[in-house]
């Protein structure tokens, strides 16, 4: 007969196995597929590591059942939390510390003791490079950067929650500028679960009506680093890069500067200065306004000054040349007034001359007149009648 194990004695075997060859606790790395917490405060987890060589990259390469007892699921997720800012959740990479069991029935088990959240934010880090190469190999690392900003920023499209503090900042900065800008909120997460889809989804919006606004705000208060995945993440990062119009970027956090920052054409800290840059537009192109308006007072005051002065030169010449004019007339008068005087009938009877009238007025030739006619000769001194008569004497 063969020689065999009962299924029990051979989980026996595996269990000594491990408990011999896995006696202290490893160090793992894995991706966790599920987890949940119930009511008695453990937390169970199943681990998974993909296979990047599979069709999908999404197959398990290997899998497991993980356990965090109650006794010390508290301190560690209080740790991996204050350190990342955010819960352990699906799809994340963790590095943890785990005694390896096994069980007749259950199988192989691993109880987590520690975990590392450095792995957990070198994963993030990892994953933000490979974005921002990706951008870069894509060409579109620089496009929003070279979107002309307008001199002043009056239309805003806002991309923010309706309740963010960040926001009530953003608009209170606003309402205490002197100027008007015009501001439409386009509501979208700004963390966790569905907020890279749903910020794509407001710049879409934002897109469809581009000529109703001269720039977009994205603006968030604080957080932690993995609170502000979704503006690491590409798709995010691409539909801000690629943007029509200029995208000014108020994501509050203190030191690290997300990739939605890297590719906005106007990278501010936090959503207060985005309002306090876009009221400064206004201003500087107040300041500008008020400097021409100077300006071209200047230069209308320097164009009359010259113009009088021309026009005073002028009338000066004008009046010499008037005078010189006036003077000439005169002279010209003067000897039309002594031609007149020289010849005037009155005087031309004064030398003898006399004027001879008939019916049909002077008589300039004989054939005015006939024998019988009557004539009025003018002289000097008066006039006097006579009647024509012929060579011989004779009336007609």
């Amino acid at each position: 007969m063969r020689e065999s194990f009962s299924l029990y004695e051979l989980q026996r075997i595996i269990g000594a196995a491990i408990e011999q060859f896995l006696a202290k606790p490893v160090w793992v790395s894995a991706e966790i597929a599920e987890i949940k917490s119930n009511a008695s405060g453990h937390c169970y987890l199943e681990l998974v590591e993909r296979d990047k060589e599979s069709a999908s990259g999404k197959s398990a390469k290997a899998q497991a059942r993980a356990v965090i007892w109650k006794s010390h699921y508290p301190r560690l997720a209080a740790k991996f939390e204050g350190a990342t800012g955010r819960k352990l959740s699906t799809n994340m990479k963790i590095l943890v510390e785990v005694a390896v069991s096994h069980h007749p029935v259950y199988g192989l088990s691993l109880q987590i003791v520690d975990i590392d959240p450095t792995y957990t934010l070198g994963d993030i880090e990892r994953q933000r490079e490979a974005t921002i190469a990706q951008l870069k190999a894509d060409g579109v690392w620089d496009m929003n950067r070279e979107v002309a900003v307008p001199i002043v920023v009056q239309r805003v499209a806002v991309i923010s929650s309706a309740t963010a503090a960040g926001y009530r900042d953003f608009m209170q900065e606003l309402i205490h500028s002197p100027y008007r800008i015009d501001t439409e909120l386009f509501e979208a997460t700004m963390q966790g679960e569905g907020s890279e889809q749903s910020v794509v989804d407001a710049l879409t919006s934002i897109a469809a009506r581009e000529d109703e606004f001269d720039a977009v705000a994205i603006i968030r208060g604080g957080g932690s680093t993995t609170d502000l995945e979704c503006f690491n993440a590409y798709l995010t990062a691409l539909c801000v890069a690629q943007f029509p119009l200029p995208v000014l970027s108020g994501i509050g956090h203190d030191k690290d500067v997300s990739i939605v920052d890297m590719v906005a054409a106007v990278p501010l800290k936090t959503p207060t200065a985005v309002a306090a840059w876009i009221c400064a537009t206004a201003e500087r192109f107040d300041g500008q306004l008020e400097y021409a308006a100077l300006m071209l007072r200047e230069s209308c005051h320097k164009v009359t000054m010259a113009a009088t002065a021309r026009l005073e030169h002028f009338a000066e010449q004008l009046g010499g040349l008037t005078k010189v004019a006036l003077a000439r007339q005169s002279e010209r008068l003067e000897s039309y007034a002594l031609l007149v005087r020289n010849f005037a009938p009155q005087r031309l009877l004064r030398l003898g001359f006399a004027v001879a009238r008939g019916e049909c007025g002077v008589i300039r030739s004989t054939a005015d007149v006939k024998v019988g006619d009557r004539v009025v000769i003018e002289v000097a001194d008066g006039s006097i009648s006579a009647e024509i008569v012929d060579k011989d004497g004779k009336k007609g």
